[in-house]
């Protein structure tokens, strides 16, 4: 069969599910240190084949405006995005973007709440963005998003109440994309294979991923030719920090310094101080700290890998640069937990408004070819089912030998580390075995997808709906 098992299940995914004017964004650069250096450029977001060079090696992709990671947006809250995707591929695409509560039709969910734009074609995606963060866009069209069709989104506060005098945003990604065949290839090659097999991380309670990388990038630099990020010394700095890989958790620290954690997916929390946090695909945090003077390696190790990304912080000229081979004590001291985290007592969800709880694994079909939700595939996908207006709890079991990052659209939700309360976020990692708890608040009608961020395990099955009320034409139904 010359189609991936990855490619069928999409495709019947798609089959079962499918039944305002504002301000302009600001679009700009990646390398811009300050708020400010983010200067206009439209809100035309171009996406077309292009090239990256990446350790001398000229290597064909997909981009958008020929910019590796695509090009920042800037907003803010309460105000109104528009954005023109004019899509130059020979393949049809979407743009997603990820953890902004979005209308149903804005989402860039192909097959479920949009058809994808085809080649050739135009999409204005415009949208009000309710809550300030650190959010990112993506293609959400089969394996694309592993090729260079991302960038970040970062909202404003208009009243923001962290101070600090500067803020770098730090995109995370692995990349094989012109390497050996594209990420189509690896998928088609994946399915054919056991998934039985991989890279053990004890952090992430066991497997860690699928496939080693030839690059791991930040900000499209690699460790070799690393991007540098400039400030002063006693600068107090929030790093934006976004994991936009398909296949890969990092292990983030900055030499020298602790970082104290202020926002998860874009949602502030209790301030706590770490040395370093392990990021899932789908996950961001922010953290602030204040330099020291000197030059110092931005470390995010691809954990259970051998690669790492790598940047440098420079507040000297003179300071010698260090060198992404060298030790950072930071990665192995106090991790940040999801047990550490709570937030605001103004962003917690209420409990649950009824007895409503809705449990299912997380699991893998023998044979090793495709990832499921409670057993059910792309070719009878899960849903589960709410009514507008409520808080339900959704226990997730990963009856797995791998950990999933689970990401749902349209939604935030608090995971309830403790009774009293944890973070707000879109993307949870669960661990092999492990039992989640989180409580989500139906306040956006539609039918969202709710799947795991591992593009691999997306592909090939585990992805379902959230969705309200009587399903749409669906045979399977969770809920009440």
């Amino acid at each position: 069969m010359n189609d991936s098992r990855g490619a069928v299940s999409r495709r019947l995914f798609v089959s079962g599910v499918f039944a305002a004017l504002g301000a302009a964004p600001v679009v700009g650069p990646m390398d811009g240190p300050a708020v400010a250096a983010a200067a206009p450029r439209g809100s035309v977001l171009r996406a077309r084949p292009g090239t990256v060079v990446l350790d001398g090696r000229t290597l064909s992709t997909w981009m958008y405006d020929d910019r590796l990671p695509g090009p920042l947006i800037r907003a803010t809250a309460g105000r109104t995005v528009r954005v023109r995707l004019v899509n130059e591929l020979p393949a049809p695409t979407t743009v997603h973007w990820h953890g902004i509560r979005i209308t149903p039709k804005m989402d860039g969910a192909p097959g479920l709440s949009q058809r994808p734009t085809p080649p050739g074609g135009t999409f204005d995606y415009v949208f009000t963005v309710p809550d300030p963060g650190t959010y990112f866009y993506h293609s959400h069209v089969g394996m694309q998003s592993d090729r260079g069709l991302y960038g970040a989104l970062v909202v404003a506060d208009p009243r923001e109440p962290l101070g600090y005098d500067q803020e770098f945003t730090v995109v995370l990604d692995d990349w094989q994309d012109g390497v050996k065949g594209t990420p189509e290839d690896a998928e088609r090659r994946m399915s054919a294979t056991s998934h039985d097999k991989g890279l053990s991380s004890p952090l992430l309670g066991g497997v860690a991923g699928h496939m080693r990388y030839p690059y791991y990038l930040v900000n499209g630099h690699t460790a070799n030719e690393p991007r540098t990020f400039h400030s002063r010394p006693g600068a107090r700095v929030r790093f934006r920090v976004i994991n936009a890989a398909a296949d890969t958790a990092f292990r983030v620290a900055l030499g020298g310094h602790r970082m104290t954690v202020t926002h998860t997916d874009g949602f502030p929390c209790k301030h706590v101080t770490v040395d370093a946090f392990v990021l899932g695909m789908g996950e961001r945090y922010d953290f602030v700290t204040t330099l020291g003077e000197g030059a110092f390696p931005l470390m995010a190790m691809a954990e259970g890998k051998s690669g790492r990304a790598f940047a440098v912080v420079r507040t000297s000229r003179g300071a010698r640069r260090p060198s992404p081979d060298g030790t950072v004590p930071e990665l192995n001291r106090q991790m940040l937990k999801y047990q550490d985290l709570e937030a605001r007592r103004a962003d917690q969800l209420p409990q649950p408004s009824r007895t409503v709880t809705v449990t299912f694994g997380l699991r893998k079909r023998p044979g090793g070819d495709e990832w499921t939700l409670n057993g059910h595939g792309a070719d009878d996908p899960l849903r589960l089912r709410v009514e507008r207006g409520e808080t339900i709890r959704i226990v997730m079991h990963n009856d797995t030998h791998m950990w999933h990052p689970m990401h749902l659209h349209g939604h935030t939700f608090q995971v309830r580390t403790t009774d009293r309360g944890g973070p707000r976020k879109d993307t949870v990692n669960i661990k092999p075995r492990e039992r989640m708890k989180i409580d989500v608040h139906a306040d956006n009608p539609g039918e969202w997808m709710f799947h795991c961020h591992n593009l691999f395990h997306q592909e090939q099955g585990m992805m379902g709906t959230l969705g309200y009320g009587r399903p749409p034409r669906r045979k399977h139904d969770m809920g009440h």
